[in-house]
């Protein structure tokens, strides 16, 4: 009971929030290292993998690349970019171990959903006279939809929580608090800090959640104007109105 009686002490002690190093301003850190690492991952993964499932082709072997990533730590790629010419910087070795870390379920999860797309869908709306990007942007895209935000929900949250890493090489974050706490002996600051990481990693989850929902593409054709990608996709599987394929 003490341990837990200390860190909602340290938790609802206004200095441990406020100025440089409390928590608004590691948590501030926390999210700028997701956000770049999170955009970086997905412009390298998310156009090879929808290309990669259009095209039915090197999926596998691509898949099977990407999780090296998962097989080699994320500590160990840290750690050996830290000793690099990279180390120089505090921001760049982790960028690229979270980047690293982050593909394999981005780009797995949108290649599975372009794959799992409904053949019957998709042969219609070729028959349509759809060409290969209306193809893929209007009808295998909004299909695959809610698998690859699965992988982008995945991958988000996996950065929050490891982006603690990130006080290692010498970077800020919520992973500052822990390490400061591991460095001065102060158990509860541990604890805080490791709770302060869950409870915004179930915050994220939630609200990319609500983001995926309010973007479906089905949802919105379903609540209001059509969406084209929704549109053509359900004109196509013969359960709305046709749409011309050249529009």
């Amino acid at each position: 009971m003490g341990v837990v009686a200390d860190t909602w002490s340290w938790l609802t002690t206004g200095e441990n929030w406020s100025g440089t190093g409390g928590v608004w301003d590691r948590l501030g850190e926390h999210l700028f290292l997701t956000l770049v690492c999170m955009v970086i991952a997905c412009a390298v993964a998310l156009p090879i993998a929808l290309w990669l499932g259009h095209i039915g082709r090197g999926g596998a072997l691509a898949i099977n690349i990407s999780n090296v990533g998962r097989a080699v730590p994320t500590l160990a790629v840290l750690v050996l970019l830290t000793i690099s010419p990279l180390g120089r910087s505090e921001l760049w070795p982790t960028v690229i171990a979270l980047v690293l870390f982050a593909i394999p379920p981005l780009l797995t999860n949108a290649y599975v959903g372009m794959r799992e797309a409904d053949r019957d869908v998709v042969e219609a709306a070729r028959g349509m006279g759809m060409s290969g990007g209306q193809l893929l942007a209007r009808v295998e895209l909004p299909l695959a939809y809610p698998l690859i935000m699965t992988g982008v929900r995945t991958a988000t949250v996996q950065v929050v929580a490891t982006a603690t890493l990130a006080a290692i090489a010498g970077g800020g974050g919520l992973g500052r608090i822990i390490t400061e706490g591991f460095n001065t002996y102060r158990t509860p600051q541990v604890v805080a800090g490791a709770v302060l990481v869950a409870v915004l990693a179930l915050l994220v989850e939630g609200a990319l959640v609500l983001l995926s929902r309010w973007l479906d593409p089905m949802r919105r054709r379903t609540a209001g104007g059509p969406a084209s990608g929704a549109a053509d996709a359900d004109a196509a599987a013969g359960r709305g109105v046709p749409v011309s394929a050249t529009s």
